[in-house]
């Protein structure tokens, strides 16, 4: 079963939204935003918001710093992107960049007193903590892997595992225009999808 996140988590930084734009593949993405089409900027944004919006939060920052941080991840990107050699290496520059970002924010904040600063730069200078660093990744692939699913299958995880309080199954019913008895093999079906997108991406 894939570890997908509570409904009751209230975990600032949302693993998935109900409505998502179509899932292009990062060499699209990279490809069409140098070439300047904004839809394609527009949607990397919608893929990756998340990830990097959940970082700073991560590394107990305000949501000010975070929308703060956001936006210079974001003006770093547009006029870093037609350097990117390999656009499959996107998510991990996008989290070392936040990451960079957050640690300065730290030291500018003075949050951390000299001897917690100097332990942090000794064992890992300007990157996330390792075990943080997986789970961000970890929270993207499980986002991609949700994204790739058809339109419906993403309205019917969103409903059963994010909607807080959970909605009757009724309900559920009617917004899907399914019958009730047929929601539990519908179910079924769109978490093998998932459980084998996720085994393709290596997701632990």
């Amino acid at each position: 079963m894939p570890k997908l996140q509570s409904r009751r988590d209230k975990q600032p930084a949302a693993v998935l939204e109900k409505t998502a734009t179509p899932h292009w593949s990062d060499e699209k993405l990279v490809r069409d935003c140098v070439a300047g089409k904004e839809e394609a900027w527009d949607a990397l944004l919608d893929k990756y918001k998340n990830l990097i919006f959940s970082i700073p939060l991560k590394n107990g920052l305000s949501r000010e710093d975070a929308a703060e941080i956001f936006q210079t991840v974001c003006a770093e990107l547009l006029s870093e992107l037609p350097k990117l050699r390999d656009p499959q290496a996107l998510s991990g520059w996008l989290i070392k960049v936040t990451s960079h970002k957050c640690f300065h924010q730290h030291r500018r904040s003075q949050r951390w007193n000299d001897s917690e600063y100097a332990q942090e730069t000794a064992t890992q200078p300007e990157i996330l903590a390792e075990n943080l660093l997986i789970e961000v990744e970890q929270e993207q692939k499980l986002r991609t892997a949700i994204a790739n699913l058809s339109p419906r299958c993403r309205e019917l995880i969103h409903i059963l595992f994010y909607e807080d309080p959970p909605r009757p199954y009724k309900e559920v019913a009617e917004s899907l225009g399914i019958a009730v008895g047929s929601i539990g093999f519908i179910r079924g079906r769109c978490l093998e999808k998932l459980r084998s997108s996720l085994e393709d991406s290596e997701f632990k």
